[in-house]
């Protein structure tokens, strides 16, 4: 008989988070980000081709400070999800899969990412 308070299997609630398990998830959270604000770039470029009061609605949206909060963020995703693939493509010829070398690369995604998405706000 199995005791009621268990879980059949491991679940999260017995594993403590990880690097490597946390940049896992936020490369799956990153790719549907991408894939919803990249309807919301999509419709300020079809603004642009819709006439100059369309333009200027979505322009007003899109610069508003919650519009840049949006774009700031999708801008993250796209820069980590970048990184984060190429790490995965390195892991794919062979280079570090050690757990060392695996964490050392995590954490340079996460920076190079974050140093991208200044440099293309601030330049």
């Amino acid at each position: 008989m199995t005791n009621p308070n268990r879980p059949l299997s491991p679940h999260l609630q017995v594993y403590r988070p990880q690097l490597t398990s946390v940049l896992s998830i936020l490369h799956r959270t990153s790719g549907i980000i991408l894939a919803l604000g990249s309807l919301l770039v999509a419709w300020w470029f079809w603004s642009v081709m819709n006439g100059e009061s369309s333009y200027a609605g979505a322009s007003a949206f899109m610069t508003s400070w919650f519009g840049s909060i949006l774009l700031f963020a999708w801008t993250l995703c796209l820069f980590y999800h970048l990184c984060n693939g190429i790490r995965h493509l390195l892991w794919d010829i062979g280079l570090a899969l050690e757990i060392e070398q695996a964490y050392l690369a995590g954490k340079v995604v996460v920076a190079v990412a974050v140093v991208l998405t200044l440099l293309a706000w601030i330049v």
